[in-house]
């Protein structure tokens, strides 16, 4: 029989952060913080469990977003683009670096993206 920590409780956060995912809340964050945080997955296997993640999660969010006019057609090709292109180039540059300072860049970029939501409520 599995343990709760082995079996059900990754079962459930990756639901859950499947379910954030769909709305756009950045499910894919919390997943990288559960697996480095509490889980003890080394932080360059977690970002590419997250982005393995990803790709299924936002396939099953796309018609949604379609059906409710969120997709900007024109953007998309440029938008894909550019996408792939920076995951490339953020996948070779944190394998490059060493994972201490990729551990306290990311949590930089938690910091500010939160900070960002907190102070700009306002103006949306």
């Amino acid at each position: 029989m599995f343990s709760l920590t082995e079996w059900i409780l990754p079962l459930l956060v990756g639901a859950g952060t499947g379910v954030l995912s769909g709305f756009g809340v950045g499910g894919g964050t919390l997943l990288l913080v559960y697996l480095t945080a509490f889980a003890g997955v080394e932080q360059r296997l977690a970002q590419g469990i997250n982005l393995l993640y990803f790709l299924p999660a936002a396939l099953l969010a796309l018609p949604a977003h379609v059906k409710n006019g969120y997709i900007q057609r024109p953007a998309l090709l440029p938008a894909i683009g550019a996408g792939l292109l920076c995951a490339g180039l953020g996948a070779w540059l944190a394998t490059s670096l060493e994972v201490t300072l990729l551990r306290r860049l990311f949590g930089g970029f938690l910091v500010v993206v939160g900070l960002g939501e907190l102070l700009g409520r306002g103006q949306r």
